[in-house]
């Protein structure tokens, strides 16, 4: 590539309509500035699972990130800080349910995630 901040832009795979963009300094790899609030092995799985998902229960994502409870919560409690998670506490009976749900500022951050994985693995050549 030749001059500093040139825009490499192409077709998005499985998503058409947003091409990929990145910004490169001459000289300087590819490499998009991740998030990484959401970069984060367990609080990429909770993104992406609620991004699967209208919701998910915190007994739920424990399962299915296979992680303890101090974990899971640390992290959904950083995301829930970000804005990037609703959580709504209540009560079945006597006990007490956690349930998250991914808000918009999630959803806008993790498909601003995946544009930049994507782009990465475009200027990897691959």
């Amino acid at each position: 590539m030749a001059g500093k901040n040139q825009a490499v832009t192409g077709p998005r795979p499985g998503r058409p309509g947003r091409p990929i963009v990145v910004q490169r300094d001459a000289g300087s790899s590819a490499i998009p500035d991740f998030d990484r609030l959401i970069h984060e092995r367990i609080r990429l799985g909770i993104i992406s699972a609620l991004a699967a998902n209208a919701s998910l229960t915190f007994n739920d994502l424990k399962k299915l990130l296979k992680t303890t409870d101090g974990n899971l919560s640390v992290h959904a409690r950083k995301l829930e800080e970000a804005k990037y998670v609703a959580c709504n506490k209540s009560f079945e009976g006597r006990m007490p349910r956690t349930e998250y749900t991914l808000a918009p500022a999630g959803r806008k951050a993790f498909e601003k995630y995946l544009d930049h994985m994507e782009a990465l693995i475009q200027a990897m050549g691959r």
